[in-house]
């Protein structure tokens, strides 16, 4: 899950023409981390960073039953 997680980040990261150090500067992280999210090589990491970093990209954290199928409203934001 967190190598899907880190996928979006980077694609809206590079959507926005945003580079990892500067959601590190502006959030008080080191480029590292970041880098590290978006490859999913990161072991732990805490919630409150990883919000405040989906929150800087104008994502958001949502939970589902796991298995679910995707709704009508998920399949149209994956395709933007």
């Amino acid at each position: 899950m967190l190598i899907e997680i880190g996928e979006q980040i980077k694609k809206a990261r590079k959507a926005r023409r945003i580079t990892q150090g500067e959601i590190a500067t502006t959030l008080g992280m080191s480029r590292t981390t970041i880098g590290q999210i978006e490859n999913g090589a990161i072991q732990e990491i805490g919630v409150r960073k990883l919000i405040r970093i989906l929150e800087f990209l104008g994502l958001e954290l949502r939970i589902r039953p796991a298995g679910r199928p995707p709704t009508l409203e998920e399949l149209r934001a994956e395709g933007n």
